[in-house]
């Protein structure tokens, strides 16, 4: 019993999930005499800073019942080995300059322990701890890690047909800053959609060396066809409340685009938005009134906006006036400078600048690969240039990196790199009522972090406390 324990400590604390009370604790509910005397023969001898070092550790983590029937050197024994497992995987970003994106701090530090943010500040009140892995910062700029909801593939891989291969292409988003994904699937037989929903439920060691899938976002099959975009119409389907009444985060699904004015849609929306699910309106042909009536009964979003969906006009402002003008609705926006013109941009900055804008990618499998011929789901996509498109001329996704698209919208709108990271941190967490552990720099929160270069690209990017990209 005692080496499956240790064992398992010691598994738990190299996966960076465990810290080092949570082991005391372990211990001290399940190890008995003999289970000591077995750890204690296990256990490399203190050295002379050890001891010193673990006397505070001592005092402050280990359980009083183990005085009683334990000399004072085997308790600082076993705190330091344990102190050491942890140091070892402590890692601390130095003389940075941190964007929370709440506020920035100059000449700042981070402390990363267990995958996980346990300290920010100015470097004078958050000093490093000693024997720590430490990044220099000096003159870069440390950021959120990017979240992003709407991404069809990349590399090669489109994640329709191949979605198995969603833990290929997240360990190349990295290199973009991402740090978690919504695989996006668009309109596909339901047996697809399980296909994908299983891989996501299969994950091993090495499928965690990427950005982290947080789930499902399903552009369809709930949508219009007569705004389909580079959707395969054979595979669009009317709402059937059956067909979603066991889609939920816990299933792989977090996210869904449908079209609120087709029949059946509203109470779809309703199921989804019960279930948890963030339900987001697209691929659509609907006039105010039935937009409204989508929002009230739980649309939280908007997908890639202006495209998909009629164009606003004076007396219909349609799907696009009612998700900007209702501020429960968080909007999607492509900053490629393609699908909506700069100056458009600048527009909508102005109006939803404080929180309710969404950048997002709608990448497909070219992204991060020459220009060519590729597959979007089942439909051929040529890529030249910077656009992707069917053989008759609709734009089919994008190319664009959320890193490229953060830089676009500080060129079109003139915004501050702080007030354009919270588009793709702390705004998507909070669309995924994740805003608890993502989207900020702050003490508790998932050590997912990206370093910037002056010029806003990526020189690092940090996965749950782990360096998982640097450019130099």
């Amino acid at each position: 019993m005692s080496t499956n324990l240790f064992n398992s400590c010691r598994e738990q604390t190299y996966s960076k999930t465990i810290c080092l009370h949570q082991i005391l604790a372990s211990l001290d509910r399940h190890l008995n005499r003999c289970d000591l005397c077995h750890l204690l023969s296990t256990t490399p001898p203190l050295s002379e800073d050890q001891r010193n070092s673990s006397k505070v550790l001592h005092d402050d983590y280990l359980p009083s019942r183990w005085d009683s029937y334990l000399p004072i050197d085997s308790h600082l024994r076993i705190i330091a080995y344990f102190h050491w497992m942890v140091i070892r995987f402590m890692l601390v970003i130095t003389n940075a300059t941190i964007i929370t994106p709440v506020n920035t701090i100059a000449e700042g530090n981070v402390i990363i322990e267990g995958g996980r943010i346990a300290g920010v500040g100015p470097s004078a009140t958050v000093p490093a701890p000693h024997g720590v892995e430490v990044i220099d910062a000096r003159r870069l700029l440390v950021v959120p890690g990017f979240i992003d909801l709407q991404i069809n593939g990349g590399f090669g891989y489109d994640f329709t047909q191949n979605p198995e291969r969603i833990w290929e292409a997240a360990r190349g988003l990295v290199r973009f800053g991402v740090t978690s994904f919504l695989p996006t699937i668009v309109s596909t037989p339901l047996k697809g959609i399980a296909k994908a929903q299983s891989v996501l439920e299969q994950v091993s060691e090495d499928q965690t060396l990427g950005a982290r899938p947080l789930g499902l976002h399903l552009e369809g099959p709930f949508i219009n066809p007569s705004n389909k975009g580079a959707h395969n119409s054979k595979y669009i389907r009317q709402p059937m409340a059956v067909d979603v009444s066991d889609w939920s985060p816990e299933t792989g699904i977090r996210l869904v685009t449908l079209a609120p004015e087709l029949s059946g849609a509203i109470e779809l929306i309703e199921i989804l938005a019960a279930n948890g699910v963030v339900v987001s309106g697209g691929h659509s042909s609907s006039d105010y009134e039935e937009a409204r009536s989508g929002i009230d009964a739980g649309i939280r979003y908007a997908t890639h906006v202006f495209n998909g969906m009629p164009a606003i006009h004076q007396r219909e402002p349609g799907l696009v006036g009612a998700v900007l003008s209702d501020e429960r609705v968080t909007v999607g926006l492509l900053a490629d400078g393609i699908h909506v013109h700069p100056a458009l941009v600048k527009i909508i900055w102005q109006f939803l600048w404080d929180g309710r804008l969404n950048l997002v990618t709608d990448a497909m499998a070219a992204l991060g690969k020459e220009p060519g011929t590729y597959r979007l789901g089942d439909l051929t996509v040529t890529v030249t240039g910077e656009t992707c498109r069917l053989s008759d001329g609709t734009l089919a996704g994008s190319i664009l990196s959320l890193d490229k698209a953060l830089r676009n919208l500080i060129a079109f709108t003139g915004c501050s790199l702080a007030e354009a990271i919270r588009t793709v941190s702390s705004t998507p967490a909070t669309v995924l009522g994740l805003a608890d552990r993502k989207g900020q720099i702050a003490p508790g929160y998932d050590a997912d972090l990206v370093l910037l270069t002056a010029d806003h690209h990526i020189a690092a990017t940090i996965v749950g406390g782990e360096v998982l990209y640097q450019a130099f």
